[in-house]
């Protein structure tokens, strides 16, 4: 039986980089990341090409929402009678914050803020700080579970914990 290690962490990777912008969890690759290639690259390695994939798959998210899929993505929003939210730069940061903490979907996020034409420097680093906590915790917590290490669990579950509480507080 083949498993995710077999794929190598090339595969994995452009998995992790392609499948999340067509609506696939990025759960479902952070949490078996650390476990299936931190052997090969070091848990550090793994969360550093997490946290570089997450950064280019945020930005692939927003080209498609904002250029490449916009007619489609425009048409299906005024067919369920939605407008096409406008960001401009003096809202940027409480629109994204919004939107990145509300629960919805990764993608979805994505798709939202790259319609509503949210500036993109703003848009990449705000997004990428609000789901680094949630891919680093996943990642180390992943890699403790599947090697019974309850420091790694610990670890990964404190920084969810944290990101838990700050959303909590953010949203309030």
């Amino acid at each position: 039986m083949a498993t995710i290690r077999d794929a190598g962490p090339g595969v994995f990777f452009l998995a992790m980089l392609l499948l999340p912008a067509a609506g696939v969890p990025m759960l479902a690759f952070t949490l078996p990341a650390g476990e299936a290639f931190a052997p090969q690259l070091g848990l550090g390695g793994v969360l550093a090409l997490t946290l570089t994939i997450l950064a280019v798959n945020l930005a692939l998210i927003y080209w498609l929402a904002r250029y490449a899929l916009r007619p489609v993505l425009t048409g299906l929003m005024k067919r369920y009678g939605y407008g096409v939210p406008r960001v401009t730069p003096a809202n940027a940061l409480a629109v994204i914050l919004v939107v990145r903490l509300t629960g919805a979907p990764y993608a979805v996020q994505g798709y939202i803020l790259g319609l509503a034409e949210t500036p993109f420097r703003i848009y990449m680093v705000a997004s990428w700080l609000c789901v680094l906590p949630w891919a680093a915790g996943a990642v180390v917590l992943g890699q403790g579970i599947m090697n019974g290490n309850f420091k790694l669990v610990g670890i990964g579950l404190a920084v969810l914990a944290i990101a838990v509480v700050a959303v909590q507080l953010l949203r309030k």
